[in-house]
């Protein structure tokens, strides 16, 4: 089977679960996996040691981390010569008052700004957790997703993703991987 690498940008966590959720099912299917953080990246890293690519975000103020866009920069050459996917998370993508195209028109900047053509793109419903913000940051998300109808009650965290959807993303990948 393959060797793929997941690499992905992470605030609060939620991004890295749903980066694990696509590992697990890579090996149900066999494959091997190598799961990395944008910000952590080792020296020497090779992108071309993998079959296949998959890079994943969160958006926060309505950017992606300045980390990924550098290492995608860095490495735009051998991301392009094997299959490639990317994928974002936002409230944006579902939730309270979630607009679908807002979320698409992150992935499509990002992409632009990277100048990066992965062949599959997806964004996923993120999560509110209260629990991991900071004062201020409690606070504003409080007011904005209120302000949207949402879920405020900062005792409790609120997960909007649709796992179906990260499965069916991680299938769809495979089926674009070169047999070894």
């Amino acid at each position: 089977m393959s060797r793929i690498l997941i690499l992905y940008a992470t605030t609060e966590g939620h991004t890295a679960r749903i980066a694990e959720r696509i590992a697990q099912r890579f090996k149900s299917m066999g494959h091997s996996v190598e799961l990395h953080r944008a910000d952590s990246i080792p020296s020497g890293f090779d992108p071309t040691a993998y079959a296949g690519v998959i890079v994943g975000a969160s958006i926060h103020y309505g950017r992606h981390p300045d980390c990924l866009h550098a290492f995608i920069r860095r490495h735009r050459a051998a991301l392009a010569s094997r299959p490639g996917a990317f994928f974002s998370v936002s409230l944006s993508a579902g939730g309270p008052g979630a607009k679908p195209e807002a979320a698409q028109r992150y992935v499509e900047t990002f992409l632009r700004k990277t100048n990066w053509r992965p062949e599959q793109t997806a964004t996923f419903a993120g999560a509110l957790q209260y629990s991991r913000y900071g004062f201020f940051k409690k606070l504003t998300m409080r007011l904005i997703v209120g302000m949207a109808g949402g879920d405020t009650d900062p005792a409790r965290d609120y997960e909007y993703t649709d796992w179906g959807a990260v499965e069916s993303f991680a299938d769809d990948f495979t089926r674009r991987l070169k047999p070894s």
